[in-house]
């Protein structure tokens, strides 16, 4: 895929970027180059291949599973303006 000179003015004008009348024809190559070479990575055979997510094989670390409050329901109350039963005591909203 070749872009040209007006492809780069649309690409900088959405990106917000300012581009000089002089530097757009070799911008517009460069991009072009960038762009062959993605069209490159289409052809290899990726048939049987197993995603991964990184190049090296780890497993990732399990903790207990359990519910708790954590520990801070006294430190998180003290700040609270109004407290009814251990719980943050909020106006009446509905009638």
């Amino acid at each position: 895929m070749s872009i040209d000179r007006a492809t780069v003015a649309k690409i900088a004008h959405l990106a917000r970027i300012k581009v000089p009348e002089a530097e757009q024809d070799a911008l517009a190559g460069e991009l072009s180059k960038i762009l062959a070479f993605v069209e490159q990575l289409s052809e290899v055979d990726t048939e049987g291949v197993v995603p991964m997510s990184s190049a090296v094989a780890t497993t990732l670390r399990r903790r207990p599973d359990q519910v708790d409050d954590g520990g801070y329901g006294e430190a998180i109350l003290a700040n609270a303006p109004d407290r009814a039963d251990g719980f943050f005591g909020v106006p009446k909203v509905v009638e």
